[in-house]
């Protein structure tokens, strides 16, 4: 009796003085939760915490039940089911009870004692999930949902009959339904759908603890095919049984016992039921937990390493027990078909298994070589559970002296180099624990998550997950979507050096410095440990430098500038590194966040690939002349306008007033549907708004907004405010002023991150609100003040501008790096229209939480800025303009955890 959590000769005194018993209960309830969370704060241990939740319910409703003078009889009894019924209670989980009457009939007799009883709990907050059947009815319910005979499996008297219950356990009993097989192959069922939800993936940026793969549910799922199997889901029993042994035990308890606490943990933040690890508890957790920020890692993300890292070995873990019930009570009946493949492997019904169980300690390069085979046989499904623990149990055999083994390279370069299971053996790797002690240094990254919602895999993940898309693009299926890199992958001389380039590619995320710079010493190191010959070695440790290269040039760069490409083309050097590094680009954004991938970015990449292309062709020391490209844009522009009526002089006229910019940045069947709609637009009618989708060039996959004014100093500013209240996503603006007259073009997307589309109704009211607000620019359109999401709001952090003049000494630019937030460019445009400075071109980058955006400025009189106090106000100005503060909990854990 644990007097201090719950006293019951004071609880009696108190409760026979009462006028209204519901406020005894709940003054109980109440000291009870601040004794269990003092414990908790105390690093009491987690099961002892949670069985003491449970024994103080049990003591709660046994007075409830008493105090309504509930009947004590032999046909009705009060039981806990569920997890309560296995005696395991968090601060806010349901409390699930089963009412148990011996037949039917017994429901009208004790119907107003269980209502009167039912509404005590209600009244003193007690959240309850209960059931009134009878036995039959019990049977009725199990035998359909494996849901209830799930429940009810774990059931617990608490008060009434014993032989009541025991009537029921036996008519539930696997003689009358659900029999062993049955019941697993419903539990395997409803765990693949339970992880499907969570797409199959441990590493979720906000996981569930209870639900999620690797998960509280996954253990529980163990323990319940093991109840109806063996009779009993004690962990302890279950080695004595000989279907666990000692490492899986500790391993079992002792995750369990991790995920308990951040459960606990999260219940009492919460302040309620709570299973979801949310970005709004996850800081508050780490410091919980006892982890500090330092150099290399923030708190939060050492403190979701460990978590990851727990529950992928459980999860790891679950797949080898679950696979174990499937050999025992599936395919022990089966006749077995026995396929050798060498002296240490065979197949069994499909499933790979050693000869004998000495085969990794007599020849540890087996380690390496079931995987290999597994690619080479795409018929075999997988590992049979004994072999996945024989693998488990040596894989502390691969050591530096493994690792160095000719045997073990080849083989290794072997896998990456086979037609088929490149990826999916590397993942087996990876579950298993081999691949991160073959490569310590991609053991480093697993389980690491970088606290953004850009990046939304750990790293190991986002690794493998970036070698299955580049096995996709070699798929003829795929070529469809990914048409270009389709047909660059197909023809690549070596894809096995692809695979090293990715593997290595952010293997050095989390140390500090310059990822890429470390990332290609390591890739070195790797290819010079696999014999790699030298010109093969320069590629994937060039590949792994500038893995970034290409999506930052499309995305930050104007890629119409012909110096743009020039420059990166020397970077290239050659077409074979420009083909590398394009399929490695496709896959590593997809394979980052897939809502990062749409047609806009498809068509910025494809754009750069070819301008590219076109510049390696023509030599690079033959630079592009800019004005024989002028000169041909304006020639092919003007045939299609000639071919129209147009008068070649109006062309000239207009043209004169605009400079080269326009044609370097505009394709001909664009300036000639722009000039074309200028020149035919009354001057009386105000402002010419534009709108087409673009089915060609950099642009497509958006939608193009052309804007032609009077000169309008607020062009830039107005747009965006309007913009922003149609809820349009500005991803390219192009702005140019000259001879009183002003033309933008924007690249936007709509809501949904598509073009606009075929949507005249959506068409016409762009056209009219942005006709309206340019109309009238004294009369600024509002910045809309929209609520921030919940998940933007943990990432905060001050934003960063940078302001330098560009080589040409032509334009300022100002790159800014920001906490995304709605509203942000149209509070830029205000900034700068506050300061009177015009923006001649932007690129909009948003990348997850934050943006990283390249403003190209001048002044009033089309200037660069060239007063440095002005840059530095309107440095401060925007820091300060889009500083938000990071959401703090309403108070800092008062003791940190040792766990």
């Amino acid at each position: 009796m644990d007097h201090e959590l719950f006293n019951r000769s004071q609880f009696d005194v108190d409760l026979a003085a009462a006028r209204s018993p519901a406020r005894v209960f709940k003054k109980a309830l109440q000291h009870a939760d601040a004794v269990l969370k003092a414990r908790f704060e105390g690093q009491r241990d987690i099961h002892k915490l949670i069985h003491d939740r449970a024994w103080l319910t049990d003591q709660i409703l046994s007075q409830a039940w008493a105090s309504l003078d509930c009947p004590l009889d032999s046909d009705i009894a009060l039981l806990a089911v569920g997890g309560y019924g296995r005696g395991e209670l968090h601060p806010h989980s349901d409390i699930d009870l089963l009412i148990l009457l011996r037949d039917g009939s017994a429901g009208e007799r004790y119907h107003e004692a269980i209502s009167r009883f039912l509404t005590l709990l209600w009244d003193i907050g007690l959240a309850v999930g209960h059931s009134v059947r009878s036995i039959s009815e019990c049977q009725q319910e199990a035998r359909s949902d494996v849901t209830v005979i799930t429940n009810l499996m774990e059931s617990r008297l608490l008060v009434g009959d014993s032989q009541l219950r025991q009537e029921m356990v036996d008519a539930l009993g696997p003689d009358h339904m659900w029999t062993s097989a049955e019941f697993f192959r419903a539990k395997r069922a409803e765990q693949h759908a339970r992880h499907a939800k969570f797409n199959d993936t441990e590493y979720n940026l906000e996981p569930n603890v209870k639900s999620s793969p690797g998960g509280l549910r996954d253990i529980q799922t163990i323990g319940w095919v093991a109840l109806r199997h063996f009779g009993t889901n004690d962990l302890r029993q279950l080695v004595e049984q000989g279907f666990l042994n000692e490492s899986e035990y500790s391993l079992l308890t002792s995750g369990r016992a991790f995920l308990w606490q951040v459960r606990f943990a999260l219940h009492i933040l919460a302040g309620r039921a709570e299973d979801r690890l949310l970005f709004d508890h996850q800081r508050a957790l780490a410091r919980l937990f006892g982890f500090e920020d330092n150099d290399a890692k923030l708190a939060v993300e050492r403190f979701m390493q460990k978590y990851y890292r727990i529950v992928m070995s459980l999860s790891e873990l679950n797949d080898l027990l679950m696979q174990h019930f499937e050999e025992i009570l599936l395919r022990d009946a089966e006749a077995a078909e026995i396929q050798p493949l060498n002296a240490r492997f065979q197949v069994r019904n499909h499933y790979i298994e050693v000869t004998h169980p000495q085969v990794f300690k007599r020849t540890p390069f087996a380690l390496m070589e079931i995987f290999v085979l597994m690619a080479q046989h795409k018929e075999i499904r997988g590992v049979r559970a004994d072999t996945i623990r024989l693998l488990r149990d040596h894989r502390h055999l691969i050591d530096d002296a493994f690792r160095s083994d000719i045997r073990n390279t080849s083989l290794f370069i072997e896998l990456l180099r086979c037609r088929e299971g490149i990826h999916r053996n590397l993942r087996r790797m990876n579950r298993y624990g081999i691949l991160g002690r073959y490569l310590p240094e991609f053991g480093r990254i697993i389980g690491q998550m970088q606290h953004d919602l850009f990046h939304i895999y750990t790293v190991d993940a986002h690794t493998l997950n970036l070698i299955k898309h580049l096995r996709k693009l070699g798929r003829p299926d795929f070529q469809e979507k990914y048409p270009l890199a389709w047909k660059i992958f197909c023809r690549l001389p070596k894809p096995d050096l692809l695979y090293i380039a990715g593997l290595y590619h952010d293997i050095a995320k989390g140390r500090g410095g310059d990822h890429s710079e470390l990332g290609a010493v390591d890739a070195a190191n790797f290819c010079q440990r696999h014999q790699l010959p030298a010109w093969d070695t320069h590629l994937v440790c060039w590949l792994v430098e500038n893995h970034l290269l290409m999506s930052t040039t499309a995305q930050r760069k104007d890629i119409s500038d012909p110096e743009v490409i020039h420059d990166f083309a020397l970077k290239m050097g050659n077409q074979v590194r420009l083909d590398y590094l394009y399929v490695l680009t496709i896959a590593d954004i997809n394979a980052t966040n897939p809502n990062l991938w749409n047609s806009w970015r498809a068509s910025l990449l494809r754009q750069l690939y070819a301008e590219t292309k076109r510049a390696l062709r023509r030599g690079l020391d033959n630079p592009p002349n800019r004005a024989e490209q002028i000169a041909d844009t304006q020639r092919a522009a003007m045939d299609i306008m000639v071919r129209n009526g147009i008068d070649e002089d109006d062309i000239e006229n207009l043209w004169d007033q605009l400079d080269e910019g326009y044609f370097l940045r505009h394709t001909a069947s664009d300036i000639a549907w722009q000039t074309e709609a200028i020149l035919q637009h009354p001057q009386h009618r105000g402002p010419l708004v534009l709108v087409k989708e673009t089915a060609q060039g950099e642009y497509e996959g958006a939608t193009q907004i052309f804007l032609y004014t009077p000169e309008q100093h607020d062009l830039f500013a107005v747009t965006a405010a309007a913009m922003d209240q149609l809820n349009l996503s500005i991803q390219d603006a192009r702005v140019i002023t000259a001879n009183h007259i002003n033309l933008g073009t924007y690249i936007v997307l709509d809501a949904d991150g598509g073009p606009i589309g075929d949507n005249p109704g959506r068409i016409r009211e762009i056209k009219s609100e942005l006709s309206e607000a340019l109309s009238d620019p004294d009369a600024y359109p509002a910045i809309i003040q929209r609520r921030v999401p919940r998940q933007l709001k943990h990432f905060a952090f001050a934003p960063e501008v940078t302001i330098f003049t560009d080589h040409g000494g032509q334009h300022t630019i100002l790159e800014l790096s920001a906490p995304d937030r709605p509203g942000l460019l149209a509070k830029m445009g205000k900034i700068f229209l506050d300061f009177d400075i015009s923006v001649q071109n932007a690129r909009i980058v948003t990348l997850g939480e934050r943006v990283d955006d390249v403003f190209v400025l001048t002044d009033a009189d089309n200037q660069p800025l060239s007063d440095p106090q002005l840059c530095q106000r309107l440095q401060s100005t925007i820091i300060r303009t889009l500083s938000y503060n990071i959401d703090q909990p309403d108070h800092d854990p008062p003791l940190s955890m040792d766990i």
